[in-house]
């Protein structure tokens, strides 16, 4: 036969749609049931989209500052949004580790954020003070808001990531505010 000759490839048969697929998980036994592990995953999840949102405030304004007090912000932003970027990693593998998905997309942070996006326009560096205060003010609460479900868990790991947050937001507002003091 020539090559001309060869007879047309037989069609695969139609693949039927798909039953929904399940995958065969392990389930995760580690002292905290589903219903607590996903509400605490929910709430880790806005507190991982208020960090990524006042990171990204935090860097656009040490990009972007100006004035009498350049370089002090620009080094204290630096600080600030280095610190910030390493934070979000830890909040989002506690979240895997609870057994749910982590937040990762800018349309999922905006819905999740308590936090306003950064303005279009670079405010005067006194309104950078004041919006990352405000900044930090509110992952603060975001993070205290989890304790009585983290509490009522016994969820010890997550109590301490919270703790280690508080205290750094905390912290920050205090040191931006001092800024503000005439």
């Amino acid at each position: 036969m020539a090559k001309s000759d060869k007879k047309p490839a037989a069609k695969a048969p139609a693949k039927t749609p798909a039953k929904t697929a399940v995958k065969a998980v392990a389930s995760i036994d580690i002292g905290i049931s589903g219903p607590d592990r996903a509400a605490i995953a929910k709430g880790l999840n806005g507190l991982l989209a208020d960090t990524f949102t006042l990171y990204l405030t935090t860097h656009n304004f040490h990009w972007n500052v100006t004035g009498p007090m350049f370089n002090t912000l620009h080094v204290m932003f630096m600080d600030q949004y280095t610190e910030l970027w390493n934070a979000v990693d830890p909040i989002a593998e506690r979240i895997r580790a609870l057994g749910v998905c982590a937040s990762g997309s800018f349309g999922d942070f905006r819905k999740l954020s308590t936090l306003p996006d950064a303005p279009s326009e670079p405010p005067k560096a006194k309104e950078m003070i004041r919006t990352l205060v405000a900044g930090h003010e509110a992952v603060a609460r975001t993070a205290r808001s989890l304790f009585p479900l983290v509490d009522k868990a016994s969820d010890e790991p997550t109590a301490d990531l919270l703790t280690q947050r508080l205290d750094v937001h905390e912290k920050a507002a205090w040191m931006l505010r001092s800024l503000l003091e005439e």
